[in-house]
This record gives C-alpha cells, structure tokens and sequence, in this order.
C-alpha cells in the first residue's frame, strides 16, 4: 500500500470517528433534555408535597406564616414565626421557621432535597437528601418531606 492509499484511509477513519463523536454529542445533548425533564417533573411534585404539609402548619400553630420559595435556592416553602418573650423586663425575640426545597439542577443529575429546622434561634436541623434522577423513588421523599414536618412540629410543640 503506498503512502497514497494510506492518507485516503487515514482520512476515512477520521471522517468516520468525526460523525461517531458527532452521534454520540446528539445522544448525550438528549439525555441531558430527558434529564431536565425528569428533575422538573420530579421537583413539580416535590414542591407541591412541601408545600401542602407546611401550609398546615399555621393550623395548628398560630402565628406561623407561610411563604412559597422559588428560584436561584429551589423551589419549596418555608413558615417561619416570631415571638417575643419578656422576662424581668428584658425582651428577646424569639425566630422559627422550617423551610424546604427541591435545589434546582446542576452538572450532577441528582434530586435534592433540603431542609433546614430553627427553634426559637436554635437551628435544630440542616438535612440534604439526593438521589440519581434514574433511581428516584418518589414515595421516599414524601415521606422524608412529611417526617421532617412532623418532626419539626413535634419539637416546636415541646418547647412551646
């Protein structure tokens, strides 16, 4: 084989190589729209689980307000409350809030759930849970969703 035969061969593999890489960007750029889509129907029903536990909250704890998050920190809900506590003529304000969010996508195709607990200015918890957007099960964030609340209105309960 000349020196000519072996430049048009060279040349074909590297054409070939160009469109298999070519193929397997398109494939990859799909995966990446399939992943958006999942994270975002995943963090729809999330968010609408957070925020249906915590608006009840003020029901039964008077004083809380709810408030709806969405944006750069995730999408979830807080309620938080401040009381005053006045003790021999010193006042101290007192801050609770329990606020949860489904943190927005990144490089790292994960559904993350963040919760972050504070007590009368006492931060009680601060809990991350994630799974790979494949292997999401669902039924386990909603129940970590309602045993953090649960939890947070069992020690707001105690200490009231």
């Amino acid at each position: 084989m000349d020196f000519e035969q072996r430049l048009q061969k060279a040349i074909e593999r590297g054409q070939r190589r160009g469109e298999a890489e070519s193929e397997a960007a398109a494939q990859q750029a799909l995966s990446k729209e399939e992943l958006k889509q999942l994270h975002s129907q995943y963090r729809l029903q999330l968010s609408e689980h957070i925020e249906s536990c915590l608006r009840r909250l003020p029901q039964h704890f008077p004083g809380f307000q709810f408030e709806t998050i969405f944006g750069d920190r995730g999408w979830g809900a807080a309620c938080s409350r401040n009381d005053i506590k006045i003790e021999r003529g010193t006042r101290q304000t007192l801050y609770s809030r329990l606020e949860m969010t489904v943190r927005p996508l990144t490089s790292i195709p994960v559904i993350d759930l963040a919760a972050k607990g504070t007590i009368r200015n006492k931060e009680l918890f601060t809990r991350n849970y994630y799974e790979k957007l494949p292997d999401v099960d669902p039924t386990r964030f909603v129940d970590l969703i309602d045993r953090w609340v649960i939890e947070f209105a069992e020690l707001f309960a105690a200490q009231g």
